[in-house]
This record gives structure tokens, C-alpha cells and sequence, in this order.
């Protein structure tokens, strides 16, 4: 399959008085052509961080090193115009929260101008034309287009954003967090669009969520993500019923089931980004946690085709 986007040793670092942290420490993965991949992992692991930096949204003095190639074209050597034309156009993202990223001077039909104007000259009219077309696949009707953000319910915004970022038709779509603040009817309801948008505009997804339920109804593969770093990656299915990184089995047994008689958690709280633990950045709070987890950071081993993970005791749960 075509590679869309590949990232190689790609680290992001914010500066504080404290220090760099290290949001996102050297990650390597690759999305192909028309599958979803997910990145899942607790709050403040670097899932955010992860996705604008692929679209160079990152705050200033951000050090970014590392390769990063959508399409085979090196992002970092881009000119700010040229990265201009892809965000947007070829790389979309659709933001957590609709209400913060929608502008409440503007209507809807205002955005939508706007966004498609801003990377193709057409006129006003066929702008609008386009906009229509994608709103109604996303079940808003024309006659909201003169309406303004406050005036739609979450779902409605939320169908809005996706709408925003497919009018372009964009090779690759990252979607952060898209179903955090829904119900779940609503949320069954945007997964679907998700899906259907995949194969309709065989375009690739890049799925940040925290949600295994989701990673596990609609994604090909999951990257599972641990204070800055990645710690297994493989096809949903071969890491939910045999995963090898304690982290990730700790994720998966915090899953409720209907089955679900108690509440089970990871013990202990993710490290601080800035001074993170020594080799094995999971091993304070790991049960199986052994000397050489203090003092060697675990090598990234494919212990089965395609699948990932980095544990020096990874053959112990294979």
C-alpha cells in the first residue's frame, strides 16, 4: 500500500521556565492510503501534540527535529507558504471542541467561503455551492447556512467541522478527540460519517482518541502512546486480544464491560514530560518492572508481523 504520511525519530519539545518538556520523544510510524490509524493513551501523553505537528501548528520557539513526509515531500524543508497549501487542502484536522474553532462572527456559509476560497480561486457562488454539498452529507439542510455557530446544538458543530475539513477533499484527515463532549447516540452517529467520509473520498485517517471502543469499531491499526513515546503499535485486533506492553494491558483491562464487576485503573500517575523517568518511561508505575527497566530504555521489536512494542519482556506475553 502507498505511504501518505511517514514519520521518522519525530520529537516536539515545548519550551517552559522549567525546562523543555517532551511532549512527543522520538516517535516512528507510517499511515497508508485509505486505512485509519489510532493513537490512543491517558491524557497528557503527546496525542494532541502528535497531530499538530504534523500540520506545523505548534506555538513558537517549539523545537521540532526529526523527518516528517506526507506524500514523499519533507515537511520541515516546506516554505510557510507551500505548508500554507497543504493545511487545509491536503491535510485536515477537525479540532476536540467545534465551539472554540468556529468563529461566532461568522456563519456557517461565511466559513466555508472562506475555507475553500483560501486555497482555490473560485467564485463566491461555487463556494457556496460546494458548501452545501458537503453540509447536506452530513444532514444539514441549506437552510442553515445563514445560521451561526451558537445557534447549533454539539453534534450539529461537530458535523460542521468534518463537513469544513472533506469540502477539500484532503488525502489525509486527523480527527482529535472528535466524539469527546457527545452522547453516544451522536457518537455512533460520527463515526459512521467518519467512516463512510474514509471510503467515499479514499482518504487516510489519523484517529487521536482515548476511547478503546472507538479504536476498536472503526480503526485498522492502533499506535498506543505513553508520555511522549510509543510503546506498541499494531493491527486493532492482534493488540485488544494479545497485547504486550504492560501499559497497554492495563488500558484494556481499565475497559468497562457489561461483565465488569469492579473498577480497575493503573496505579500511580503519568510522569512529568519534563523530567520523565529514566529508560522505560512506564516502569514506576509497571507490575512487572524489573532492574534493567530502571537502567536500559526497551528496544522497539516487531514480535509478530507488524506488531510493535517496546518491553524488555515483551516475549513473556506473547
Amino acid at each position: 500500500m502507498e505511504e501518505v504520511l511517514e514519520a521518522e525519530g519525530l520529537r516536539v519539545h515545548y519550551t517552559t521556565r522549567r525546562g523543555f518538556v517532551k511532549a512527543v520523544d522520538g516517535v516512528s510510524f507510517r499511515v497508508y492510503e485509505g486505512e485509519t490509524l489510532g493513537i490512543v493513551g491517558e491524557t497528557g501523553c503527546g496525542k494532541s501534540t502528535l497531530g499538530k505537528a504534523i500540520l506545523s501548528i505548534l506555538p513558537p520557539r517549539t523545537k521540532v527535529e526529526g523527518a516528517l513526509r506526507f506524500q514523499g515531500q519533507d515537511m520541515g524543508s516546506l516554505r510557510p507558504d507551500k505548508l500554507r497549501e497543504i493545511r487545509g487542502k491536503d491535510i485536515a484536522l477537525i479540532f476536540q471542541d467545534p465551539m472554540t474553532r468556529l468563529d461566532p462572527l461568522f456563519t456557517v456559509e461565511d466559513h466555508f467561503v472562506e475555507t475553500i476560497r483560501a486555497h482555490e480561486h473560485v467564485s463566491k457562488a461555487e463556494a457556496i455551492v460546494r458548501a452545501v454539498k458537503a453540509l447536506a452529507s452530513m444532514g444539514i439542510p441549506e437552510s442553515r447556512m445563514k445560521h451561526y455557530p451558537h445557534e447549533f446544538s454539539g453534534g450539529m458543530r461537530q458535523r460542521i467541522m468534518i463537513a469544513m475539513s472533506v469540502v477539500m477533499n484532503p488525502k489525509l484527515l486527523i480527527a482529535d478527540e472528535p466524539t469527546t463532549s457527545l452522547d453516544v447516540i451522536v457518537e455512533a452517529q460520527i463515526l459512521e460519517i467518519l467512516a463512510d467520509l474514509r471510503r467515499a473520498y479514499k482518504m487516510s485517517l489519523l484517529l487521536i482518541t482515548h476511547n478503546l471502543g472507538i479504536v476498536a469499531e472503526v480503526c485498522d491499526r492502533v499506535a498506543v502512546m505513553y508520555a511522549g513515546k510509543f510503546v506498541e503499535l499494531g493491527g486493532v485486533r492482534d493488540v485488544f486480544r494479545q497485547p504486550i506492553h504492560p501499559y497497554t494491558q492495563g488500558l484494556l483491562h481499565s475497559v468497562i464491560h457489561l461483565e465488569s464487576k469492579e473498577l480497575y485503573s493503573i496505579a500511580g500517575h503519568p510522569p512529568d514530560l519534563v523530567d520523565p523517568p529514566p529508560a522505560c518511561r512506564f516502569h514506576p508505575r509497571c507490575p512487572h518492572a524489573k532492574e534493567i527497566c530502571h537502567i536500559e530504555e526497551p528496544a522497539w521489536v516487531e514480535f509478530r508481523p507488524g506488531h510493535f512494542a517496546a518491553c524488555h519482556f515483551g516475549k513473556d506475553f506473547l
